[in-house]
């Protein structure tokens, strides 16, 4: 018998979400990745495991990949909701930011990363501040990162300028370059905070190092008309006159485009974030995700930050996904739970240039995995592991999180996160913030 470190065994096995699931099935890794799936007698005739960790009441999936937050401003949770995007940001946000400090950043990236392990997220795309420090909370905790310094015009908490931002940028390429699990992005905020000649500098940044680019992008009516009074083009059109669309582009929202712009994203292969739960509390619109979908876009699902959703709860932010699209539309055949799977987990690789290695349960690629326990009553009779996953599961029901191969929970304890310290810590760094509650 062949010799492994971990067998994970479950009611159900999800390799992938458009393909057949497997009812009694396991995963065998080794050395951080998948040696082989299939069924649970096969795979124990097969291989001795140093460890067996048996879930008969499990649902294995493939990790969830969160493709656009700000992991950070879990620290603004509940600042100041129920207001648009715009008085949000510069009136509330901005002037909060203000006050952090790298170590309020890495205290909130513990935060957020505690509540995406427990949501059965393996890994996140995050544009924020201070970002070194993510990048070091990433690494200790275990999960994947793909991390950004944010770039604008005007000086920032952490940087003077967007030129300094942009030279942070490389600093970190250089300093994090072949991590395992970090991957630095260049991360240009929007194109109304970004002149032309900056956003110029980051797609020189961006392809000199063969770095994905990650932007919000036509993410209000009011940025479209801004864009347009500006400069006389879309956003959009705007960013393909300067250069910026590729496959390398990450655009994140992309509710305010119509036709044209639409099949020029597509035409440029350039890869959507969707943050639905995020785009309807700030009032911004609904992303047409369908029209997206048939004109061959990769896209792929975020929670946004924590300020604005109120939660990094990607399981909850799938179910709104596949349900949106039918209640506007009056068709329950659009966006089916097996896409608003695959939008957290294949198409999120793909996204990432990371189809290789990432986004499915399959004999080679890395051991990201999440297992849901389907012994609970909201859970049961289970027909359709898939659709149980997207219309009835929530971070609650995840028991197991590995990234690897690497438990970061188990039985619903956090393994490389001291829950209790963290919440102690804080409670008391943030009570400056409880005193701006609008």
């Amino acid at each position: 018998m062949e010799r492994v470190e971990l067998i994970v065994t479950g009611e159900y096995v999800v390799v992938d979400p458009a393909r057949p699931w497997i009812e009694n099935g396991a995963i065998a890794v080794n050395h951080g990745r998948i040696v082989s799936v299939g069924k649970s007698g096969g795979i124990m005739g097969r291989f001795e495991a140093e460890r067996v960790l048996s879930r008969p009441h499990g649902l294995i999936i493939p990790g969830l990949i969160n493709a656009h937050t700000h992991a950070s401003m879990v620290l603004f949770r509940g600042l100041a909701d129920d207001l648009p995007l715009k008085t949000w940001l510069e009136d509330h946000i901005f002037p909060a930011e203000a006050h952090l400090t790298p170590q309020l950043v890495s205290l909130g990236a513990e935060l957020a990363c505690a509540e995406m392990i427990r949501s059965g997220t393996t890994g996140f795309v995050d544009m924020y501040l201070f970002e070194d420090q993510v990048a070091s909370v990433v690494d200790r905790v275990g999960l994947r990162g793909w991390l950004g310094e944010g770039v604008f015009d005007f000086p920032s908490p952490a940087f003077a300028s967007g030129e300094e931002a942009l030279s942070e940028t490389q600093r970190l390429f250089d300093k994090w370059r072949g991590h395992e699990r970090v991957t630095i992005t260049v991360d240009p905020h929007t194109p109304y905070t970004c002149a032309p000649g900056l956003l110029k500098r980051c797609l020189e940044v961006s392809r000199r190092n063969d770095m994905m680019m990650v932007i919000h992008l036509a993410e209000t009516d009011w940025e479209n008309g801004e864009i347009k009074r500006r400069y006389g083009a879309s956003p959009v059109r705007h960013l393909e006159n300067l250069g910026l669309l590729g496959d390398w582009l990450l655009a994140t929202h992309c509710v305010s485009v119509g036709h044209r712009d639409i099949s020029i994203l597509a035409r440029h292969d350039v890869r959507i974030a969707h943050c639905p739960e995020s785009n309807m509390k700030l009032g911004s619109g609904i992303a047409p995700v369908p029209a997206f979908i048939e004109e061959g876009i990769t896209v792929c699902l975020g929670t946004d930050g924590a300020a604005s959703n109120n939660d990094l709860d990607l399981l909850g932010e799938m179910d709104t996904a596949a349900k949106l699209p039918k209640g506007i539309n009056r068709d329950p055949t659009l966006l089916s739970s097996v896409e608003a799977l695959q939008m957290s987990t294949s198409w999120a690789a793909e996204a990432l240039h990371r189809s290789s290695d990432l986004g499915t349960l399959e004999e080679g690629k890395y051991a990201d995995f999440a297992v849901i326990d389907l012994d609970k009553v909201h859970l049961r009779p289970c027909y359709n592991p898939v659709s149980q996953v997207v219309y009835a599961a929530g971070a609650g029901d995840v028991q197991d999180v590995a990234v690897a191969g690497r438990l970061l929970m188990e039985d619903g304890r956090l393994v490389t996160i001291d829950e209790k310290g963290l919440m102690e810590r804080l409670s008391k760094e943030t009570v400056y913030f409880k005193g701006r509650v609008k």
